[in-house]
């Protein structure tokens, strides 16, 4: 179903690229070759115009907000802009109110469980918390490059069903330690001056995944293939293109020469590794640190994934054991095909908002 959009460039906030939704109609495209990790929007960008047609504001079912939010709420964060870039978003939000038409806003990044100043807006948050969401709001997927077309030669790698579960991680930990806790106070601190306080440590997902592989290694009953990180790799802005090749590559092989993935949320109250995960036909494990999930309404997340709350972390091998021997050899099998297809057909960017109309169904919102 297409969607008749409204939005007006004159809103978006000078020099910034607009929100993911509006990126194909504004945006024009690199003229030089990109890295990979900066393609996660191309097959989007070449359908989008099946999911929206960009129409005068009398005849649109919805308007878009140009920038993300996270762009504003940076420029307030960071006193650049003296509030401007807020005062340009509600005079835009009044404009599309005054036309009787309902707005959507985007959300993204690790604070965008935070109040927005509009009101009845639809909200699309990329870090919610569940126990906060209201009626309008919904999660949207990290974006990530896909990575079966781009590093594993388009072919989906099927793993076969051993009796023990082998499970991987490649990434950033952190441990519960006293340099850690003193880290803490210190950005909380900084950030009692600041636009914004995190309602929770920000590295409280680093040791959360560091906890889940201890617990894991000390199990027997679980083969494991983690690579975990003390100091940042592939996010590292000082490395070169070809060192963050390099550590890309070595993040999917990790993914693709395991069975199952730990998927646990990071500074923000979402995980990326969610999606990477499941564009390279793995299952996840995810600890659910009070999440919402896309499209809960239509997709049945425990088809898919191991589900884990945080309090019940110690009991994790157990769980990932009990699902594992549920499987049959070819259910296993069938399970990676169909978490490829999850991804494919409703998280990537050309699935999330291919299917982006059905938030508004009726019984939805």
């Amino acid at each position: 179903m297409k969607l008749k959009i409204f939005s007006d460039p004159n809103y978006l906030s000078k020099g910034e690229n607009p929100n993911t939704l509006l990126t194909p109609f504004w945006r024009q495209p690199p003229t030089t070759p990109q890295p990979t990790w900066n393609r996660a929007l191309e097959n989007y960008s070449a359908i989008a115009p099946t999911c929206f047609e960009m129409v005068p504001i009398a005849e649109a079912d919805f308007a878009i907000l140009p920038d993300d939010w996270l762009k504003i709420r940076t420029y307030l964060w960071r006193n650049k802009i003296n509030q401007s870039a807020l005062a340009i978003a509600r005079e835009f939000a009044q404009k599309i109110e005054e036309a009787g038409k309902p707005l959507i806003v985007f959300f993204s990044g690790d604070c965008s469980d935070e109040e927005i100043p509009i009101k009845n807006a639809f909200i699309f948050r990329q870090s919610p918390y569940r126990s906060q969401q209201k009626p309008q709001e919904f999660a949207f997927p990290a974006w990530c490059e896909d990575l079966v077309q781009h590093y594993l030669n388009n072919q989906l790698p099927i793993r076969q069903k051993s009796d023990q579960p082998v499970v991987g991680f490649c990434g950033l930990v952190q441990s519960d330690s006293w340099q850690t806790k003193l880290k803490t106070l210190v950005y909380e601190g900084a950030m009692l001056t600041k636009y914004h306080k995190m309602k929770v440590s920000p590295y409280k997902g680093h040791i959360l995944r560091e906890r889940a592989i201890n617990i894991l290694t000390d199990n027997p009953s679980i083969k494991t293939n983690f690579l975990p990180q003390y100091t940042k790799n592939f996010l590292n802005h000082q490395l070169s293109t070809e060192q963050k090749s390099k550590a890309r590559l070595e993040f999917v092989q990790n993914i693709a020469e395991s069975d199952y993935i730990l998927c646990c949320r990071g500074a923000g109250n979402f995980s990326f590794r969610l999606y990477e995960t499941l564009c390279c036909g793995r299952i996840p494990i995810f600890i659910d640190t009070d999440c919402i999930l896309p499209y809960e309404f239509a997709i049945d997340w425990k088809k898919y994934c191991i589900l884990v709350d945080e309090k019940e972390l110690p009991q994790i091998a157990d769980k990932i054991a009990e699902f594992h021997d549920k499987l049959s050899p070819q259910e296993f099998i069938d399970l990676q095909y169909e978490c490829r297809k999850l991804w494919k057909e409703w998280l990537s960017p050309e699935g999330f908002f291919t299917n982006f109309y059905r938030h508004f169904e009726p019984g939805i919102s």
